[in-house]
């Protein structure tokens, strides 16, 4: 959906073209393949190096060199292949420098290979570090990665299955209780006109009825909300305020959505569903006696206010008191890459924000289409 943290550990098509792209990329191929196929470059690089080394004589120092082909054995091979490439070093470093040697005796010329050989080995171990947790950040990366498209799948889930619940309501339970209620009526109107008393009670069951159709389909919008076009996500928060402010009796003003238009149906989904927990804290918690949803595009940003002017809460209560919707509020922003603020009013009541640029938007109705 978007740039991830995983995204930085594996080199893109973009990144492939610069040095650093193409080492990762190398790294990666060649951690992939057997340890012999290090070797059998690193082996006649070492040896290479060593003949270089007897013939401009002890006065040169290769030691730097001879630390290459240990780093990349290591690096692509592990630390185990590294240090028999340590140990080869050494004995090209021995052969290369026997007979130019300055030293006198055999046990300062062995001394000064051990010193070479232990050189070599803090090499390896200091590359040996340095891969184990390059190798510990990437699977940390991928426990991250995976773990955010197991939320965003569970989400996702869940967001299915509520349109499916709210698609039968409407189609399925709100036909056959609207069948029900024409039934009622013509009943109504039947014994109307043989003048029977219990008329009326059929009428008041057909009146009922209806009301109950009524509340069943603003249950199925509010479960299974009207398909977020380009215009959808306006018409959606101003029949959640129209819906809401019939069934608690509490106002709801839906302002500054006229011009709004949002391409993207996800971002239009999930802006829904922040306004829609939004609202229904307001209304459990708040006692708050209006509410005020704010859809805006101003400099570049997309901004969606739901305000109330109830008791508001305290930091340490929205602190304590994160529930399960508070964070899917917050989810749902991280997956919309948005910035999402929920505080105090100053003059009393609770503000959540949620804004969102203009071009993630756009970003994100691109990964989409894909």
């Amino acid at each position: 959906m978007n740039t991830t943290a995983l995204d930085a550990a594996f080199p893109t098509e973009a990144e492939k073209t610069t040095m650093a792209g193409i080492w990762k990329s190398l790294t990666n191929r060649m951690r992939s393949h057997p340890a012999w196929m290090t070797l059998a470059l690193t082996i006649p690089a070492t040896a290479g190096i060593g003949w270089l080394d007897y013939i401009t004589g002890f006065e040169v120092n290769w030691f730097i060199f001879y630390t290459g082909p240990i780093f990349i054995t290591v690096w692509w091979a592990g630390g185990r292949s590294g240090r028999y490439v340590a140990l080869l070093t050494g004995a090209v470093w021995w052969l290369a420098n026997k007979s130019t040697s300055p030293h006198s005796t055999e046990l300062g010329y062995a001394w000064s290979l051990i010193n070479r050989l232990v050189s070599f080995y803090i090499v390896v171990v200091a590359v040996s570090a340095s891969r184990n947790k390059q190798e510990a950040n990437e699977a940390q990366i991928r426990m991250l990665e995976e773990r955010r498209q197991l939320e965003k799948d569970i989400v996702s889930v869940s967001e299915h299955e509520q349109q499916r619940i709210g698609q039968d309501l409407h189609d399925g339970i709100c036909q056959q209780l609207a069948a029900i209620g024409c039934a009622a009526r013509v009943l109504s109107e039947d014994l109307q006109a043989q003048g029977v008393q219990s008329a009326q009670d059929a009428s008041m069951i057909e009146s009922s009825v209806q009301q109950v159709v009524l509340e069943a389909r603003n249950l199925a919008r509010g479960i299974f909300p009207v398909h977020v076009d380009r215009s959808g996500l306006t018409a959606a928060l101003d029949d959640l305020g129209k819906m809401m402010g019939r069934l608690t009796g509490i106002p709801i003003v839906v302002s500054h959505c006229v011009d709004v238009s949002v391409d993207a149906p996800e971002v239009s989904m999930n802006l829904y569903r922040i306004a829609q927990e939004a609202v229904a804290n307001a209304v459990k918690h708040s006692g708050a006696t209006e509410i005020v949803i704010d859809l805006k595009q101003e400099n570049g940003w997309l901004e969606m206010r739901v305000e109330d002017n109830g008791k508001g809460m305290t930091q340490t209560q929205g602190q304590r008191d994160e529930g399960m919707g508070l964070r899917t509020m917050h989810y749902r922003a991280q997956a919309l890459l948005a910035k999402l603020a929920i505080s105090r009013r100053p003059q009393g009541g609770t503000l959540v924000c949620c804004r969102l640029q203009l071009e993630k938007i756009k970003h994100l109705n691109d990964h989409e289409k894909k």
